[in-house]
Order: structure tokens, then C-alpha cells, then sequence
């Protein structure tokens, strides 16, 4: 049986924060949250978008109960800020969806001086999910549930004498590497979990080819090159909406059934109902000690779940 809407349980009394949810996947999932009585925290970075958002939530669930944090990825210091805000309000966060990302933009830094991709779509997230540990752990059993997409198929393993790729920039190269990240960042987070003996897990989900704000701004900001335009039109035309693109981390996040290091996305590759997803890849073990170390390295962060 297809898991939908009508298919996630009752989330009253429990917390979600979401990344980027001031629109496209972040936005729907907050929707379906709210309609089944979760406090959402939006968190973003345009809070003018985040504020339509919150009235476009309230327009189908009245009684919705949210707030906005403002959270830019690309800044540690906003990133730690925003965790500030988020922990002085919830001591138990029950449900995290890493979800915000960009996607093969021209090359670009953060103020932090990172590759700006890897920067917002792994590091942000990493310094984000640290600082949260506490109110993760607090929760009963809290789900997080980290976005990653088809594309990390081809993406590599960072390169700790070059995680920036310096002199070595591709668009669509340092996109595939931080959807490989995030990817590698889900399967390694169920493992601290498990070695510390929390009930807390980590979820994989990837939305497959779906039309988003993620497509648009893409070829707005001038990235991706030719095929830019190429899979924002493949992606407007064949691809599918948000509410069914959605799904899968909807029920990583939310399924009874499912379960810590699983992973879960379209049937058919690109398209389809939510399914849980075979975890392919050889080479995960090592890969995930090297994010480790090079995470720990650039934040000055570390990553490491202590039991209660």
C-alpha cells in the first residue's frame, strides 16, 4: 500500500524543525506536519519568503502551530545563532529534515570560506544537527532525516586536501559531491546513534526529479550550465509536484515502520511512491570517517553522540 498523506500519524505534542521551509519540498512537508498537529519551526534564510509560507500553511490548517527562525547556511555564526533561538524554546526536538540545498551553482564561497555548495548543503547542516544533539536526545525517539538526491550517484567522496575543490571547480561535480555528503552524513550520524545506545535514528531520502523552487533558482542564478535550463524544463514537464516529491522524507520522518540508516525515495529511480530504497554503495565505511574528520576539521565542530 502506498504511503500518502492520510498515511502519517497523528504528531500532536511533537516538534519539527525543517530547513528551507519558506518553499518547494521544505514547504510541503511543514504543510502535511501541520495538518497533524507537529509545532513547525521554519527555518530560513528570506524570512519575507518564510512569512508567506507561515500564511500559506495557515490558510489550510488555521489552528497551525508555527514559528520562523532565521537560518542562513552559508554562515556559521547564523547557523549557531539559529540553534541558540530553536534550543531556548524546545528542550526536546522530536523530528530534524535537513532539507534546504543548492544545486550546481556557479562557483561561489561562504563568508566561512567554503565551497558554497558543500557548505550550505553538508556543513550548515552538520554545525546545525551538532548544536541540536541535546534537545535530539531529549526527545523520546527523534528522527533525523537528511535530504540527498539521485545525483549522489555520481558524486566523490570529499578530498581532505582539497574538500573546496580549488582549481578544480564543476558545477554539477560539487553538487554530486555534497548530495554524496549528505548521503554519507545520514548513514554515519545512525551510527553514532547506535554506538551510543540512543533511541534517536537517521533517515536518507532523496525526492527524485521533482519540480521545485531548487530547479528555478538554479537557472535563475546561472547554474548548471546548458543542462540548467535542460532539467529545470524536464523537471516543470515530466517531473513530479512537490506534493508527491515530498513523500519519501515525509516517511523517513514520520513512518512507524520505518527505521534508523534506512533510506527511502521514488519507486522508479526518479518518479513514483515513497518506498524504502536498497543503501548501495561500496567504500561507505571509509568514506564516512574521512566526512568525519574533515567536517570536525573545517567547523570546529565536533560530531560525537555521548549517551544520556
Amino acid at each position: 500500500m502506498a504511503f500518502t498523506r492520510d498515511s502519517v500519524p497523528d504528531l500532536n505534542g511533537r516538534t519539527a524543525v525543517i530547513t528551507g521551509a519558506n518553499g518547494g519540498l521544505g514547504l510541503q512537508t511543514a504543510r502535511v506536519f501541520a495538518s497533524k498537529g507537529a509545532w513547525i519551526v521554519l527555518a530560513a534564510r528570506d524570512q519575507t519568503k518564510a512569512a508567506r509560507a507561515l500564511a500559506d500553511i495557515r490558510a489550510e490548517t488555521p489552528d497551525a502551530r508555527l514559528e520562523l527562525v532565521e537560518l542562513d547556511l552559508a554562515s556559521q555564526a547564523s547557523v549557531k545563532k539559529a540553534a541558540g533561538e530553536i534550543l531556548a524554546g524546545h528542550a526536546e526536538i522530536d523530528i530534524l529534515v535537513n532539507n534546504a540545498g543548492l544545486m550546481a551553482m556557479p562557483e561561489r564561497q561562504t563568508v566561512d570560506g567554503y565551497e558554497m555548495q558543500l557548505g550550505v548543503n553538508h556543513l550548515g547542516h552538520w554545525t546545525l544537527t551538532a548544536s541540536l544533539m541535546s534537545a535530539l536526545l531529549a526527545a523520546p525517539a527523534a528522527r533525523v532525516v537528511t535530504v540527498t538526491s539521485t545525483a549522489h550517484h555520481f558524486g566523490r567522496p570529499l578530498d581532505p586536501r582539497n574538500p573546496h575543490l580549488s582549481g578544480n571547480y564543476r558545477p554539477w561535480r560539487a553538487y554530486g559531491r555534497s548530495k554524496l555528503a549528505n548521503y554519507h552524513f545520514g548513514l554515519g550520524l545512525q551510527q553514532q546513534f547506535e554506538q551510543a545506545g540512543v533511541r534517536a535514528q537517521s533517515l536518507i531520502a532523496h525526492p527524485g526529479l521533482t519540480h521545485s523552487d531548487l530547479q528555478i533558482r538554479t537557472v535563475a542564478e546561472g547554474g548548471g550550465g546548458w543542462t540548467g535550463p535542460f532539467w529545470a524544463w524536464t523537471a516543470k514537464y515530466t517531473g513530479m509536484d512537490v506534493e508527491h516529491g515530498a513523500m519519501p522524507l515525509i516517511r523517513a520522518a514520520t513512518d512507524p515502520q520505518a527505521q534508523g540508516g534506512q533510506f527511502y525515495g521514488p519507486r522508479f529511480g526518479n518518479f513514483g511512491p515513497a518506498v524504502r530504497l536498497p543503501v548501495l554503495r561500496p567504500g561507505t565505511d571509509r568514506a564516512v570517517r574521512t566526512l568525519w574528520r574533515v567536517s570536525e576539521r573545517e567547523t570546529g565542530i565536533p560530531l560525537t553522540v555521548r549517551p544520556r
